[in-house]
C-alpha cells in the first residue's frame, strides 16, 4: 500500500529530527544521565516535530540498547512502539477523549505496572482540547505519578492548557522550522524517491510551507503526481497558484492609480468565479512581501511566503514608499475583516480599490498625512515648489504694507442744510497699494494650483463636489462657478467658504472674499467708483453749554426741496 511521504519519511531517532536541536538535545542528555521527568509538554505549531520527538522519547525510555540516551530502533521494544503492537505506550486524541469520564479511566488504568516494556507512556496530542473538569481528575497523577508512568503532552495553542497543569510539566516550546532546513530535507526525500526537484521548486516548497515540514512534504507529494520536472512554475501550476499574475497585474494597477482598469480586472475576476474574499487575501499577502522587500532588501528574503518571485516584488517596490505600503496593507485588511457582515461584497471590494487608488477618500487622519508627506517629499525633491510664485512686485511697493479692507458702511443721506452748498471737490485719494499675483481677468491657476489644499481639510463628500466646479480670482474676489443649483447647495456652506478663503488669502498674500455663482464665467465686476467725500464731523457741545443741538439729518423730518433752497438762501444773505 502506497504510503504518504511525511509518514514515510518520520523520524526515528532524535538525530533525524530536522530543525529542533535544542530540543532533541537536551531529551537525550536526559534519557542517557537517567534523569527522564514524570510529564513532558510539548508545545508548537504544526508539524513542528511534537509528536514525533513524543514517540522518540517513549521509544529512548524503553530501549533495551539505547545508544548515547536515542533508541537503537533494532531491538523489540523498539519495533513495537514504531508498528504500534504494544499497549504500554497509548496515544490519546484529547478532541475523542476529552470528558471527565475518559480522564478517570485513564487514571485508574495507570495504576498498573507495564506489562512488556520498562515505563508506561501516555501521549495526549492536542491537549488543550480536554474539559476543565478532565484536567482536574489528571492533576493528582500527574503530580505524584507511579515511578513507571510517563506523561507527554502535545498541544498548538498552550494558552488554553490550566496553569495547574503547566506547572507540573517540563515544557518544551517547538519553533517554525527555518525555510533553509526544509528546502534541505526536501532535497533529501526528493533524491531517495527520484522526484525531479529543482532547488528553485524546493525553495518555493519551503516557503509555502509555513515553518511546517509535514505540509511541505504533503505538497511535495502532490507535485510529483504531474510526472515532470517539479520546479516554481510546475509548483504554481499543480497547486492552482498560476493566478497568482493576475494578482501582480492588480497590484500594478493601484500603484499606478488606475482605477477605472482595476475595477475592470476585478469585474473579470468576478465573472470568472474568483471569491471576492480570497481575493483580498491574495492582494493583502503580496503587500506583506512587499513590505518585507522594503524594510529589508537583503535579509528579508526569507521572510517572503515564497508565492512571489522576488525579483517583481523588487520591480514593484522601487518607487513606492513605506508609508503607502503600510496604507494599502491596513486598508485591505480592514476591508477584509469586516466582508463577512457585508451585504455586498462586491461593493465594498470596488470601494477598497478606489481607495487604494486614491488615498484622500478615506478621509481619515493617516490619509492626510500620507497626502502632506507626499507633498513634503516632493519639494525637497525639486518635483513641485513650496509655493506658488506670484507676479513680481514693483520695488516701490515692496515696503508698503498690505492694505487692510474696510467694512462696507451705509451711505448716510446728504444733510439738508448743506444740500445746496457748493462743496469743493477733493482731489480723489490714491488707489490702495494691493498684493500682486491677482490676475485681472479672471485667473484660473490659482485654483488649478490650490484644489488639492482645498481638498486636505474637508471632508470627502466636500472634495468629490470640489471636482464638479472651478475658480476664478478677480479683485481679490474668488468666484466659484457651479454647474448646478444642487453643486452651488452643497458647497456655499461657512465650513467651505473658511476654507477657500484662508487657503487662498494665505497663497495671496491678501485678503479674498468668496462668492458662489451660475454658469460657465465669472461675471465681471464693476470698476470700484471713487467715494465722496465725507464733511468733517461737527464738535459736540460741552456738557454746561446751554446750546440747543439741532436734530440730525436722520432725525429730523425730510423738508421740501424749495424750503431747503429757501432757508439756504437767507442764511446766505443774513
Amino acid at each position: 500500500m502506497y504510503q504518504a511521504l511525511y509518514r514515510k519519511y518520520r523520524p526515528k531517532t532524535f538525530s533525524e529530527v530536522v530543525g529542533q536541536q535544542h530540543i532533541t538535545d537536551t531529551l537525550q542528555h536526559q534519557v542517557a544521565d537517567g534523569q527522564v521527568g514524570h510529564a513532558y509538554l510539548f508545545t508548537g505549531t504544526r508539524g513542528t516535530g511534537k509528536t514525533t520527538c513524543a514517540r522518540i522519547l517513549a521509544k529512548a525510555v524503553n530501549c533495551e540498547h539505547p545508544v548515547d540516551g536515542a533508541p537503537c530502533n533494532q531491538c523489540a521494544a523498539c519495533r513495537g512502539i514504531d508498528d504500534g503492537s504494544l499497549l504500554d505506550v497509548t496515544e490519546l486524541d484529547a478532541a475523542s477523549n476529552g470528558s471527565v469520564n475518559d480522564a478517570r479511566s485513564l487514571r485508574e488504568e495507570a495504576i498498573y505496572p507495564p506489562s512488556m516494556l520498562k515505563k508506561r507512556v501516555y501521549i495526549i496530542d492536542e491537549v488543550h482540547m480536554l474539559s476543565k473538569d478532565a484536567f482536574n481528575a489528571l492533576l493528582k497523577i500527574m503530580e505524584e505519578p507511579p515511578a513507571h508512568l510517563l506523561f507527554i503532552l502535545a498541544t498548538t495553542e498552550l494558552q488554553k492548557v490550566p496553569a495547574t497543569i503547566l506547572s507540573r510539566c517540563q515544557r518544551f516550546s517547538f519553533k517554525r522550522i527555518l525555510p533553509h532546513d526544509m528546502e534541505q530535507q526536501l532535497l533529501r526525500v526528493a533524491q531517495a524517491e527520484a522526484i525531479d526537484l529543482t532547488s528553485d521548486g524546493a525553495e518555493l516548497l519551503a516557503r509555502m510551507a509555513n515553518g511546517a515540514l509535514r505540509d511541505a512534504l504533503s505538497l511535495l507529494d502532490q507535485c510529483r503526481a504531474a510526472g515532470t520536472t517539479v520546479d516554481a512554475r510546475a509548483v504554481l501550476d499543480t497547486l492552482g497558484l498560476a493566478g497568482s499574475t493576475q494578482t501582480l497585474q492588480l497590484m500594478r494597477l493601484l500603484l499606478a492609480r488606475a482605477s477605472g482598469d482595476a475595477l475592470a480586472l476585478l469585474d473579470q475576476l468576478y465573472r470568472g468565479g474568483k471569491d471576492v474574499t480570497a481575493l483580498l487575501g491574495e492582494l493583502s499577502d503580496l503587500c506583506r512581501d512587499m513590505t518585507v522587500m522594503k524594510a529589508a532588501p537583503e535579509g528579508g528574503a526569507a521572510l517572503l511566503s515564497g508565492v512571489y518571485d522576488r525579483k517583481s516584488l523588487s520591480d514593484m517596490t522601487a518607487d513606492v514608499p513605506m508609508r503607502r505600503l503600510l496604507f494599502m496593507t491596513d486598508t485591505i485588511q480592514r476591508t477584509a475583516a469586516a466582508l463577512p457582515d457585508s451585504i455586498r461584497q462586491r461593493t465594498d471590494a470596488e470601494l477598497c480599490l478606489l481607495r487604494l487608488c486614491d488615498e484622500s477618500l478615506c478621509g481619515d487622519p493617516s490619509a492626510l498625512e500620507g497626502r502632506v508627506s507626499a507633498l513634503e517629499d516632493a519639494v525637497r525633491s525639486g518635483a513641485a515648489p513650496a509655493r506658488r510664485p506670484a507676479a513680481a512686485p514693483a520695488p516701490a511697493q515692496e515696503e508698503r504694507p498690505a492694505p487692510v479692507r474696510e467694512e462696507r458702511r451705509p451711505e448716510a443721506r446728504p444733510d439738508p442744510e448743506l444740500a445746496a452748498e457748493p462743496v469743493q471737490s477733493a482731489p480723489a485719494p490714491s488707489a490702495p497699494v494691493s498684493a500682486p499675483a491677482v490676475a485681472t481677468g479672471g485667473d484660473t491657476t490659482v485654483w488649478a494650483a490650490l484644489l488639492d489644499h482645498y481638498k486636505a481639510p474637508l471632508p470627502p463628500h466636500f472634495r468629490a463636489m470640489l471636482n464638479m466646479v472651478r475658480g476664478e480670482v478677480q479683485d481679490g474676489v474668488l468666484t466659484v462657478l457651479c454647474s448646478n443649483d444642487f453643486a452651488k447647495s452643497q458647497l456655499d456652506t461657512p465650513q467651505v467658504v473658511k476654507v477657500l478663503q484662508e487657503v487662498t488669502s494665505r497663497h495671496l498674500g491678501q485678503d479674498i472674499r468668496v462668492q458662489f455663482q451660475m454658469g460657465g464665467a465669472a461675471a465681471k465686476k464693476a470698476a470700484p467708483r471713487a467715494a465722496a467725500p465725507r464733511p468733517a464731523p461737527r464738535p459736540a457741545p460741552a456738557p454746561e453749554d446751554d446750546y440747543e443741538r439741532p436734530p440730525l439729518p436722520e432725525e429730523a423730518p425730510p423738508a421740501p426741496a424749495d424750503a431747503a433752497v429757501g432757508g439756504a438762501a437767507c442764511r446766505r444773505t443774513g
